[in-house]
């Protein structure tokens, strides 16, 4: 045999020369929870090993992330149901729990990236991402948008790097862009969650945030997972309007929207590992079904192979950990 491709396999230094894809702590960005009150974790069932921390506890979290080379957060609060409402007008308040947690890392860590997530669900009443007609339940499109530009300005101000759209309103990419550039915003990016899918994946997350819909569901606004030239067709209109970043969201059931995108758009492409896929790694792990470390790192490289510049991903430290060994 003339090919013999175990060659290239036989020992670790040739196998580290011809790799392909490469993963490192500088890829990755660790979502967290942020809760009112001082010097708590409270641990989140569903997700072992992640928490919702107050403040204090997210600048420490932060100083950890940075020290193992992790240099972006994604910041999701867990507001009080006191302060939800129809018109999800806490989204917006500069003294809220939001706002006040982006200063607190940026005052801490200058250098740490934050990525501020803009959708309606953790601060509405009616659980949904924007904002939900009373009599008819439609969730309704354009009302919504201002909505979100006075949160992304709100974020902004409050010094967040990256405004994060996950809301799948139609245009928001394009008003929110307006609204920042207006206000002199010109260098924050947006990071579009420009597919992201009517996913079950999502459970965990929505029982850390509580921001589950009160009645019926995203379908008319999340994608729907069956499709994915539609995917092409939100990224070229987000592109359009001025996403600095292009999001897919779930991960590993899309890494096959992943490749598209990244072949389709110039654009840096992300991924979210999301709280689902995190959490059925988790439980077959701790059942010793699987190798936690093996299947995490595999599972991150996969995102790189698959055409994924940035992961968002709830394995972040431990990966940060392990890359360093």
């Amino acid at each position: 045999m003339l090919s013999r491709p175990r060659r290239n396999r036989r020992h670790e230094v040739i196998r580290s020369m011809v790799r392909e894809s490469h993963l490192s702590a500088a890829h990755l960005i660790a979502p967290l929870f942020v809760i009112e009150g001082k010097d708590s974790r409270i641990p989140i069932k569903s997700m072992p090993g992640q928490n919702r921390l107050t403040i204090d506890q997210l600048v420490k979290e932060s100083r950890e992330l940075f020290a193992l080379g992790v240099k972006c957060v994604s910041l999701f609060p867990a507001i009080d149901d006191k302060f939800k409402t129809p018109d999800a007008r806490e989204a917006f308040n500069p003294e809220g729990l939001n706002a006040r947690a982006i200063r607190a890392v940026k005052e801490a860590l200058p250098d740490m990236m934050v990525m501020g997530d803009i959708a309606l669900d953790p601060y509405s009443s009616d659980g949904h991402d924007g904002l939900v007609d009373s009599k008819t339940g439609e969730i309704l499109n354009d009302a919504t948008l201002e909505v979100l530009a006075k949160q992304a300005l709100c974020e902004a101000r409050a010094g967040a790097d990256i405004i994060g759209p996950s809301d799948m309103m139609d245009g928001r990419i394009g008003f929110i862009r307006k609204a920042l550039d207006q206000e002199n915003f010109h260098n924050t990016l947006i990071m579009s969650y420009c597919a992201k899918y009517a996913s079950g994946y999502y459970g965990p997350f929505r029982e850390a945030l509580d921001s589950a819909p009160k009645k019926g569901d995203k379908k008319t606004y999340q994608m729907d997972p069956a499709n994915s030239t539609e995917a092409l067709r939100e990224a070229k209109l987000d592109e359009a309007e001025g996403a600095d970043i292009l999001m897919v969201k779930p991960g590993l059931p899309y890494l096959d929207i992943i490749y598209r995108l990244k072949q389709a758009s110039h654009l840096p492409i992300a991924a979210y590992n999301v709280s689902g896929e995190y959490a059925m790694v988790k439980a077959a792990a701790q059942n010793g079904w699987i190798d936690n470390d093996k299947v995490i790192l595999e599972t991150l490289t996969c995102f790189r192979r698959a055409g994924a510049d940035v992961i968002l991903t709830y394995f972040a430290k431990e990966a940060a950990i392990l890359l360093d060994q």
